[in-house]
């Protein structure tokens, strides 16, 4: 046996003595090339149920709304050159809403590519994303093999189960059945494979491997920021799974510098596209859920009650990964709310990762594979967890998905000690485990199929986030919009107001709210509270046209109501001048101004107002005909007879539509 053969031989197989044959593991459970076909068709199956579903949450602004996406591989070019969310934005500045902006060209130059072949076809993306996740999967025992060592029947089975627990994990259902989860996915599975190849130039002393670990690990940073993570998390494995620095071996920092090194270049090519904005928590409750009122003022939580707020929802992810009993896509404020140290749960989560950092910390010295694996959970987790720096977000199970993976080896190394090397136990806690988080997936996994199922799902389990409230408001409202049966519109309406008033009660400036119940108030005639949110809104977007469109329309409405209806002529007026005053380029109520002052008997000024909106509207037969009666009441019949002459010209049938008047 050479020199070189040797080294490898006595490097393959961790130094720690945790690792120790006292399984009989199956020759079938130790057919890798089996296993992995296995595992592979396993996850696979798991989201089958998804291949059908829509377009949902996120993916419009990745794919249906992303002006670069929809270009196919002519977008490619401002993909790569813009922050992520510009091609949905289309507006300089927008895409700076969240915190720091966001670059991660990768998964979204992909679906460019699959937009050039396939078009807008949801299945092709959805197949793409679950044939990424089933990858992902077999990676991660292959990766967990390579670490081990595949000679070992523990370490066969360490790598077997982990891979298991992982592929049924229900907490990943919002990253494989929403097609924007393929950045997860992508970045995860680059993140492995990095990994993968760094071991395997270690092992082997082969330079290529460092080579392409270092430009898969570029590619995977360019998925999701987040990668930053294995960073750290490479090194450690070289030093927990290996002995660096012996048998002219290199130290774990030194083998892993191509890893450094992608990473540095990915700042510098982040920081150069986003011109180094790095930005601090905005000022807005949608982006921020570290904000609390104060008399008027929205100001930001104190340092403890951020802290409390984090651990609480740290706690809730460790709940979440043993019991994903309850899951949901929207965890917006204030379905988390403000949190301080009084409570009990706040305190538990800050024992608890206290209790996990300590064990890490102590386990890294002897090499403890269980301290590997709580590192792998917390360092990826860490990024996410609002620590670093603010995520827009208290939570949300996609951000678990990568510290999942160190979870689910933790989880597997505590069952094969807790089995003691019987494998009738080892076998019964993996498999009760296999199919309860299983059967939790597939019937999860429907919840995805379009945004109205997914937003009434969840509306019940978030009833305190505001954005998903609104979101439920909303699809209620749109469908009243697309419906024709007066009732049945006036119906969705108010179901729709059932969700508004919630999410504008937890959220008193949230103008998407405010502009959705406008509409609802509209509809059903409400026009004084339509007018009065749609003023609110406009406190919010002062620039807003489209929404002073709908405000003016508001009035102009209302000021026919309470003319028509209501006979309060002196409403009418005031409502009527305040639409004009938003927006003097509508002829109908420049028009019913018309009416209005006629009725009051202010001929010129009804004139006038008549004047106006046939100059507006020079075609309108109708127009032109109010304006001949105008004419008629102030003595100038001649000129009156000509207009009335002239519209019924235009439409012979006009006093006929008008009632004969």
């Amino acid at each position: 046996m050479s020199k070189k053969q040797a080294s490898k031989q006595s490097s393959t197989i961790s130094a720690s003595p945790v690792i120790e044959s006292t399984f009989r593991t199956p020759d079938f459970i130790k057919n890798v090339p089996l296993q992995s076909l296995l595992i592979f068709v396993f996850a696979f199956l798991l989201y089958a149920n998804t291949l059908t579903h829509g377009f949902v949450l996120d993916d419009a602004i990745v794919i249906t709304d992303n002006m670069f996406t929809r270009q196919g591989v002519n977008g490619i070019g401002g993909i790569l050159s813009k922050d992520t969310f510009f091609g949905f934005f289309k507006v300089e500045g927008k895409e700076a809403l969240v915190s720091g902006g966001r670059y991660r060209p990768m998964t979204l130059v992909i679906f460019a590519m699959i937009y050039q072949v396939a078009g807008a076809s949801p299945f092709i993306f959805h197949l793409l994303t679950v044939l990424l996740f089933a990858a992902t999967c077999v990676l991660l025992y292959r990766v967990l093999l390579l670490l081990f060592g595949a000679g070992n029947d523990q370490s066969v089975l360490l790598a077997w189960v982990s891979a298991l627990l992982f592929a049924a994990h229900p907490i990943h259902t919002e990253v494989v059945a929403n097609i924007k989860g393929c950045d997860e996915i992508v970045t995860l599975l680059g993140s492995l494979g990095t990994l993968y190849l760094t071991v395997k130039a270690f092992d082997s002393g082969e330079r290529k491997w460092n080579l392409l670990a270092g430009i898969v690990f570029f590619l995977t940073c360019l998925s999701k920021e987040n990668a930053a993570a294995f960073v750290v998390v490479i090194p450690l494995a070289l030093w927990f799974f290996r002995e660096p620095g012996k048998n002219d071996k290199p130290s774990a920092l030194k083998a892993s510098l191509p890893v450094i090194v992608a990473f540095l270049a990915f700042f510098i090519v982040r920081g150069t596209i986003l011109h180094w904005r790095f930005g601090g928590a905005p000022m807005e409750l949608m982006n921020n859920p570290f904000l609390k009122i104060e008399g008027t003022q929205w100001v930001p939580f104190s340092p403890a009650e951020k802290l409390a707020t984090i651990f609480y929802t740290l706690w809730r992810y460790i709940q979440l990964l043993f019991v994903p009993s309850v899951l949901t896509h929207d965890y917006y404020p204030r379905q988390i709310g403000l949190i301080t140290f009084s409570n009990p749960v706040a305190i538990l989560g800050l024992l608890f990762h206290a209790g996990l950092l300590w064990y890490a910390i102590r386990g890294t010295r002897t090499r403890d594979p269980l301290a590997f694996g709580i590192w792998a959970y917390l360092l990826p987790l860490g990024i996410v967890s609002n620590f670093v720096f603010p995520i827009g977000t208290n939570m949300g199970e996609r951000f678990v998905f990568m510290p999942s993976a160190g979870f689910c080896l933790t989880a597997a190394l505590l069952i094969t000690r807790a089995s003691r090397g019987k494998n009738v136990v080892l076998y019964g806690i993996t498999g009760i485990a296999v199919v309860l988080f299983s059967l939790k997936t597939v019937t999860r996994n429907p919840a995805w199929a379009s945004n109205e199922t997914l937003f009434f799902s969840d509306a019940e389990t978030s009833k305190n986030s505001a954005k998903l409230q609104n979101a439920c408001g909303g699809i209620l409202f749109d469908k009243a919009t697309r419906e024709n049966d007066p009732e049945i519109q006036k119906g969705l309406c108010k179901k729709a107001l059932v969700h508004l008033d919630r999410a504008v009660n937890i959220y008193p400036n949230y103008k998407d709210a405010y502009i959705s119940r406008a509409g609802c108030y509209y509809v059903l005639k409400n026009y004084e509270n339509a007018i009065a949110d749609y003023k609110t809104a406009l406190r919010f977007a002062a620039d807003d046209a489209k929404l002073k469109t709908y405000l003016a329309m508001s009035l102009r409405e209302g000021g026919k109501y309470q003319g028509e209806q209501k006979r309060d002529l002196t409403k009418a007026l005031e409502y009527l001048n305040e639409s004009w005053q938003v927006n003097q380029q509508d002829p109908e109520t420049a028009r019913l101004l018309g009416v209005a002052n006629g009725i009051k008997g202010n001929r010129e000024d009804a004139l006038k107002w008549f004047t106006k909106a046939v100059e507006l509207a020079p075609d309108s037969p109708s127009y032109i005909f109010d304006l001949g009666q105008a004419y008629s009441a102030i003595g100038n019949d001649a000129k009156g007879q000509e207009l009335r002459r002239k519209a019924l010209e235009l439409d012979p049938k006009l006093l006929e539509n008008r009632g004969g008047k």
